[in-house]
């Protein structure tokens, strides 16, 4: 058994040693084409120079005696077979049945081979994080519990069911494939303006990139500095708005603030030529002046969430350029202004990326909702893909209702030159922290004159902002600043209300900003529940005095449009 298991051990090694070295030009091009959304590429026009990686032999030893080794045992006693720990094979029906099991235990051992042959890989870290990723993949999408012919729990469902469950799963497949993604929420049971986004208001402006939604006070004051919320343009804003139990919008109402929104339109084809500078003036500047205009404030406060934080932050460097003063204090929420750490994103930015971007949109065109909404499911391939690929297809089932996973489907476009310029002056170049190198509506940036109160919430456990990336905004903006971490992850963590009593968060009670992370949670103190409390006192503390509430939505000319949550909201990708 030894000898036969040495063979299979031997074969395995060579085959990967091989790809990853003599092909691996090839493998890289293919990796390449899952860049942010450039699946279909033609990489063979681009000179793609092949990484230099080694293997470490004093590893491939040892993983090849330990792969012999539990080889040997399972192989020997197919009863061990019957013990792993991994929730996709919790159900009792992979161990009743001794084939399943043994296959469960079989691709357990080959996926922890092959994981600890990429720790044996030489390399720069960029191709060490490349490697990791597509074997993940490759991993993930080998399961036994994807494949219908080798999948317990669906076998004894489909018994039991007489098949229904197998006609059901085509017909869920065939629902898939006419929508173009996979089904994680039953999104029968939402619909916008009706069990989303329901927070009463009333859009009051609006152009060809957003509409501006003024929100009905529910206290008879309110502060006289308004709040205006900028989320991501690469999702719909109501992520903010979800249900009146999660929604940060309908809270910061009920604190008394008079809140505004930008809606932004989701991009067709007339919108190809629309550039970042356009989303900054036309967009997230022309969306302060109005708050301000409308509340009759001497300035606003500001929030940014995600890439909305980004935007902020331009908005605010060019107004600080000009020498106005429509700001007077911002939050920024999971946002990057440092691209220095960009977590798992980055393994999908390099040059060649970045101008065959420039080549296809750079001169207009979309870049397609779908095709990002396709990688950021990717990076948690077992929870966000084949989890419903299992349950969808092979179970027949309907997954159930969630507002979070509806959102997250109602995926948006993006205009091709905003997003080429992002890729790199962000991601690729991180231009906007060097003063005076990038311009931005004809203004040079320049953080360093950004001098106002800011909050910086970053969750902990986030995937698309690591904490590092969060946490270095506090060390390019010069004024008072707080810092918090919540718990969970780049969405879970902002949404969390402080009726659920849920999760935890982390301040330094001293202030203190050192230059790394690392160093200001070795001071922070943990405290149990929302976050939302903390940033709604110290939003108070910078929206000035109370007021009588407004009676009306908008002022003068900007009147009431439409209900909210608006037209623009509705149009789908």
């Amino acid at each position: 058994m030894v000898d036969n298991a040495e063979d299979i051990w031997q074969h395995s090694a060579r085959k990967f040693q091989q790809s990853m070295t003599d092909s691996w030009k090839n493998a890289f091009a293919s990796f390449q084409n899952m860049d942010l959304g450039a699946a279909g590429a033609n990489w063979t026009a681009i000179d793609v120079k092949p990484p230099k990686i080694s293997f470490s032999p004093k590893k491939l030893q040892q993983v090849q005696r330990d792969y012999l080794k539990e080889a040997t045992e399972l192989w020997n006693n197919p009863q061990a077979a019957h013990k792993f720990n991994d929730r996709r094979f919790a159900d009792p029906a992979w161990s009743a049945n001794p084939a399943t099991a043994f296959s469960v235990a079989a691709y357990l051992l080959n996926s922890k081979a092959l994981m600890q042959l990429v720790d044996a890989v030489k390399a720069d870290d960029m191709t060490l994080a490349r490697i990791r990723f597509t074997i993940e993949q490759m991993v993930a999408a080998a399961a036994p519990s994807n494949f219908m012919a080798l999948n317990a729990e669906a076998h004894q469902k489909a018994i039991a069911s007489k098949g229904e469950s197998i006609a059901k799963g085509v017909q869920n497949l065939v629902r898939d494939i006419q929508q173009g993604r996979v089904s994680m929420t039953d999104e029968s049971q939402f619909e916008i303006g009706k069990n989303v986004a329901t927070t009463e208001g009333a859009v009051v402006f609006e152009n060809d990139i957003f509409q501006l939604i003024e929100y009905k006070p529910l206290t008879a004051k309110v502060y006289a500095r308004p709040l205006l919320l900028i989320p991501a343009c690469i999702n719909k804003f109501y992520i903010l708005d979800l249900q009146p139990d999660n929604s940060v919008i309908r809270y910061a109402v009920s604190q008394g603030h008079r809140t505004f929104v930008v809606s932004w339109r989701n991009p067709d084809a007339s919108m190809g030529t629309k550039t970042w500078h356009d989303y900054i003036e036309d967009g997230a500047i022309k969306a302060i002046m109005l708050a301000r205009q409308i509340s009759g404030a001497d300035a606003i406060n500001a929030l940014g969430f995600c890439v909305g934080g980004t935007i902020l932050s331009n908005a605010l460097a060019v107004l600080a350029a000009r020498g106005e003063k429509a700001v007077c204090s911002a939050t920024f929420l999971t946002s990057l202004i440092d691209f220095t750490d960009t977590g798992i994103l980055s393994i999908f930015i390099g040059e060649q990326v970045v101008k065959y971007r420039e080549q296809e949109l750079a001169g207009g065109g979309l870049m397609k909702g779908a095709d990002m909404a396709s990688i950021f499911s990717f990076l948690r391939p077992n929870e966000l893909v084949w989890n419903y690929v299992v349950g969808n297809y092979l179970k027949g089932e309907t997954p159930p209702p969630f507002d979070l996973l509806y959102w997250n489907a109602d995926s948006t476009n993006l205009p091709g030159p905003f997003y080429t310029w992002y890729l790199r002056n962000t991601y690729l170049e991180n231009n906007l922290v060097k003063p005076g190198v990038t311009t931005v509506c004809g203004e040079k940036i320049d953080f360093g004159l950004v001098d106002m109160p800011a909050y910086i919430y970053c969750s902990r456990e986030d995937h698309i902002v690591p904490i590092s990336g969060a946490y270095a905004t506090t060390q390019h903006l010069p004024g008072n600043k707080r810092f918090v971490m919540g718990a969970s992850g780049h969405i879970a963590g902002v949404i969390n209300p402080p009726t659920k009593n849920k999760r935890c968060y982390w301040i330094r009670e001293d202030g203190q900003l050192p230059k790394s992370v690392e160093q200001w949670q070795e001071g922070a103190t943990e405290h149990p529940g929302s976050w939302w409390p903390d940033w709604s006192n110290w939003l108070a503390s910078q929206a000035g005095k109370q007021v009588a509430a407004p009676k009306s939505y908008g002022k003068g000319k900007l009147k009431a449009i439409e209900p909210a949550p608006g037209r623009y909201v509705l149009v789908r990708a």
